[in-house]
């Protein structure tokens, strides 16, 4: 293989009939002169009073969470970034600390902000301002997120097991309120399902399209090794209407593939959907019809109908992160002890 295949700062343009953009004449600035949106002082803490949450088929799906457990199938969390630009951490962290949850996905956004959080101790920008400026993300300590995907290439690694492990192994000042760190200490994979040219570590000159694509596909290939072991199991997607349902559903393809050719199934399983949009009260009938804007609303189709069809059991919860993602592990602590 070619030496430092993961490092090239510049894209050749040796085989492109057209122009590419050179990275090289971006100017990064420090984190210091960005701010944060979150600190780490923001982070909540799990005994802090909450907005209450109810609904009729919570306690069924924490239930469900329990049962799983018990019979030792998995309990997979599939998120967006929000949770973390929240500062709700502390409860996802404490739910893989307590054996809870089994598998925590999120795009490639979630391992940014869960990098910055841990490293500078806070994450999100003033967008607006700095779009104007031409500066937004294009932050200096940030891009060292490229160095560690270009070395999980060199080693196989997945993008989230090499993150968490490098927080751990390096210390990072604020480690206590990294996901990724979690998952490293507790044996329990956190995986980062990437969109090239969607993060802003992706405008940096360091930036490997190679590496970031393979630590990603490593990522997508252990997320469908647990998608195998679903039967039985829980898949809660939190607040990701795009790459949750999409990786998902190739996944659970992939794994009933497999499940049949061995007269096997992966159909009696729970999913439940968070997020803020409202949903009609019959919404396990199906999505409306396709010349309605809802039926692309892919959490609905996908995850409340298609992939339950056979056997399984979704819910559908809209309201707050800040509301119902304490609520959830106010409920799965409680009913575990």
């Amino acid at each position: 293989m070619e030496a430092n295949i993961y490092s090239r700062s510049k894209g050749s343009t040796d085989l492109s009939r057209y122009p590419l953009f050179d990275r090289s004449q971006i100017e990064l600035r420090a984190l210091a002169d960005r701010g944060h949106d979150l600190t780490a002082g923001q982070c909540r803490q799990l005994d802090d009073p909450a907005p209450p949450f109810e609904h009729e088929g919570f306690s069924e799906v924490v239930e469900a969470i329990a049962a799983a457990r018990a019979q030792k199938r998995p309990v997979v969390i599939m998120m967006g970034a929000h949770p973390i630009k929240l500062g709700l951490s502390r409860y996802l962290i404490d739910l893989i600390e307590r054996g809870i949850v089994t598998h925590l996905a999120t795009n490639g956004a979630g391992m940014i902000h869960d990098f910055e959080l841990a490293l500078a101790g806070g994450t999100s920008e003033d967008v607006p301002k700095w779009i104007r400026q031409g500066q937004f993300g294009l932050w200096r300590e940030t891009s060292g997120l490229n160095d560690i995907i270009c070395h999980a290439a060199e080693r196989g690694e997945g993008l989230g097991e090499a993150l968490g492990r490098e927080i751990v192994e390096q210390d990072f000042p604020s480690r206590q309120l990294s996901i990724a760190a979690a998952g490293w200490r507790c044996g329990v994979p956190v995986t980062s399902h990437v969109s090239i040219g969607s993060d802003i570590i992706h405008s940096h000159a360091n930036c490997s399209g190679a590496a970031l694509g393979q630590t990603s596909y490593t990522d997508f290939l252990i997320f469908v090794r647990t998608i195998q072991d679903l039967e039985g199991g829980v898949f809660l997607n939190i607040g990701s209407a795009v790459t949750g349902p999409e990786v998902y559903l190739k996944a659970l393809a992939m794994a009933r593939n497999v499940a049949r050719r061995k007269s096997q199934e992966v159909c009696h399983f729970t999913t439940a959907v968070f997020d803020l949009v409202s949903l009609p009260p019959e919404y396990r009938g199906g999505p409306p019809s396709k010349d309605h804007p809802m039926y692309y609303y892919r959490p609905w189709k996908t995850i409340l109908v298609r992939t339950v069809a056979d056997g399984g059991r979704s819910h559908y919860f809209c309201g707050d992160h800040r509301a119902t993602i304490p609520a959830l592990w106010r409920a799965c602590v409680r009913g575990n002890g």
